[in-house]
């Protein structure tokens, strides 16, 4: 039988372990027994965008900022808390009137850094915005932000778990609809709380482990203790395995999908991209292999974001620098998530098009050994051309999309199809699981799977046990909680032990 001489209390008194900060050196979460990330000093920042505007806010986070928030607005008192009020704001040294702003006082811990907070909402004038921070620089205990630290220290107070602060970026960055909708789930606690249900699976798995090497020779300890274990690893590898073969998907959302147009010569490439990104990205011309390199663009694609490439046209025969793209061409279509293939609808009979159907669109709709296919839209541009009653050139070509650059006809049937298959490529924000977006997230998981993977195979319980911990830690490091003193806890409430 597995067992092993130490116990649980021993482990536990070790106490909390502590789990960096990306990016930022070591901190540690609220109740861990460390203070935020220069305790003690008060920061301010403008927390709006550079440049004129009608309103600019100015935060101020720190024991000091009743006191700042005083010397700017003396002899007034505090206002109420989370209560908007208008004041006159004046230079704390010289008395000079600075601004009539509105200012909201935020007393801690209810405040977005748990610490007690100032807001300043005054007109958004470069001079007036300076004027400002030179007063508040000037109030003792008072100091200029670092980057991101407002949000560090919100970290640091428990207010916000690594995954939300991800989620917070993630929002301030969003171009489109789908990023905005991923970036709010992730900073509602989503992804969070998913890593938190896991986390707690494993915390009971190893609290039935532990119990196992404490107390397995008494006969008060209830039976078929390791097999729940292993139960319940069995079904966090299904869940963790599931996750981690959508984990492109969410990295697609966040940095955009790659996006290839391809086709012959002529066959209206360049016209696409610049009708799909609403500027003019690529030359349009009626001579043959104007396209030489690769012309790339991020665009917003029916909310989803895109990196959209315009490729030369594929064909043979040519001199050596359209010879040059065409490779180039070829080599993005096999990094491609998604390709659009354009023909001209008015010419469907020539070698270059029935060279490029063979050659690109019939092997994109058939399935690799591992059972994935290329995605691939393909689009007959220049259906202006077509003669009247004749909508559809030919009855034998794959699913495909009749399309005009010229007049626009056939675009919002475009759209709504690529939005349907960036939704597959990239996930849709709006339904299912949260996705990973990151990664730092796909890395942990997959050494959590990978620690489980060494739990089923340990030979002793004690490393069984130490697999679980480990796996339980990668967890944890994604949220930056966790703590030894759960799995006690666990123990003593879920189990009948000494009764």
């Amino acid at each position: 039988m597995w067992r092993v001489p130490w116990t649980l209390v021993a482990r536990a008194a070790r106490g909390p372990r502590r789990w960096g900060y990306p990016g930022k050196g070591p901190c540690t979460r609220q109740g861990s027994g460390s203070s935020a990330p220069r305790s003690g000093s008060t920061i301010f920042a403008l927390s709006s965008g550079q440049g004129r505007c009608g309103i600019a806010v100015i935060r101020t986070s720190g024991p000091a900022s009743g006191h700042a928030l005083r010397s700017l607005t003396a002899p007034r008192d505090l206002p109420p808390a989370r209560c908007a009020c208008l004041r006159l704001l004046r230079d704390p040294c010289s008395g000079e009137p600075l601004d009539r702003a509105l200012v909201l006082w935020f007393p801690g811990p209810q405040s977005f850094t748990a610490e007690d907070c100032a807001e300043f909402h005054v007109h958004g004038g470069p001079a007036v915005v300076s004027g400002v921070l030179q007063a508040l620089g000037r109030v003792p205990g008072l100091r200029p932000a670092e980057a991101g630290e407002f949000t560090r220290r919100a970290f640091a107070h428990g207010k916000l778990s690594l995954t939300e602060v991800e989620g917070l970026a993630d929002l301030i960055h969003a171009e489109t609809e789908a990023q905005r909708r991923q970036a709010l789930r992730q900073l509602d606690g989503e992804l969070g709380h998913l890593c938190r249900g896991w986390a707690e699976t494993l915390t009971k798995a190893l609290a039935h482990v532990e119990a196992y090497i404490d107390f397995g020779e008494d006969d008060n300890l209830e039976e078929g203790v390791l097999e729940r274990a292993d139960s319940q690893v069995q079904e966090l590898e299904v869940a963790l395995g599931t996750h981690l073969r959508d984990a492109r998907r969410g990295q697609r959302l966040r940095s955009g999908a790659h996006v290839v147009v391809a086709g012959p010569p002529n066959a209206g490439k360049s016209s696409l991209v610049n009708l799909l990104s609403r500027k003019p990205v690529s030359i349009v011309s009626s001579e043959p292999g104007t396209t030489r390199d690769v012309l790339e663009t991020p665009v917003d694609l029916a909310g989803f974001p895109a990196l959209l490439s315009d490729t030369a046209g594929l064909r043979e025969g040519i001199g050596p620098v359209e010879q040059e793209g065409v490779r180039r061409a070829r080599k993005r279509l096999e990094q491609a998530d998604l390709i659009l293939a354009v023909l001209d609808a008015s010419d469907l009979a020539s070698p270059s098009s029935c060279n490029f159907l063979d050659m690109v669109v019939s092997p994109a709709g058939a399935e690799s050994p591992n059972g994935n296919r290329q995605r691939l839209l393909l689009v007959l541009n220049k259906s202006d051309l077509l003669p009247p009653g004749d909508p559809d050139p030919r009855l034998d070509l794959p699913p495909h999309l009749l399309l005009s650059c010229l007049t626009g006809e056939g675009l919002d049937s475009l759209l709504e199809a690529l939005r349907k298959e960036l939704a597959a490529v990239c996930g849709d924000p709006s339904t299912g699981p949260p996705l990973l977006t990151r990664a730092r997230h796909q890395h942990h998981l997959q050494c959590c799977l990978d620690a489980l993977g060494h739990y089923k195979q340990a030979k002793d319980v004690s490393l069984a046990a130490e697999a679980l911990r480990v796996a339980r830690g990668h967890l944890a490091h994604l949220t930056g909680g966790g703590g030894t003193e759960e799995i006690l806890d666990i123990i003593f409430q879920d189990f009948c032990v000494g009764k």
